[in-house]
């Protein structure tokens, strides 16, 4: 299956931009301070989230990050149909994960931004 031609991240507290395409959460939690009417994204998507018991070991901690995507990387192997579902739902060419994330660069959506953009 082809996937959006543009897959970004952003935090779910930023803005949102005509350029973000849809706009789906992939956060297990729903994000501190954010009402489900003022929410700004299309969906909600947990199943590609993190185990919790992963979440908790990798505690953002940067030095942890390689062995944290590693690890979630295993865990998605078993998500297929969680990751077909995403990629169903874009309508248009972009795709924007968003996440709670303080420290985007080393969260799991970047992780899962890569592994769907390498995805075909």
């Amino acid at each position: 299956m082809a996937g959006p031609e543009n897959i970004q991240v952003k935090r779910v507290y930023d803005d949102a931009t005509v350029s973000d395409g849809t706009r789906v959460l992939v956060d297990r939690l729903w994000p501190r301070g954010v009402s489900k009417d003022e929410a700004g994204f299309d969906s909600w998507n947990k199943e590609v989230a993190p185990s919790p018991e992963l979440r908790m070991w990798y505690g953002h901690d940067p030095a942890r990050f390689e062995d944290f995507a590693a690890r979630y990387r295993a865990e998605l192997a078993s998500a297929d149909d969680a990751i077909e579902g995403l990629l169903v739902e874009v309508s248009g060419d972009t795709l924007t994960l968003l996440t709670a994330t303080k420290d985007v660069d080393h969260s799991h959506a970047v992780v899962l931004a890569d592994i769907l953009r390498n995805r075909g």
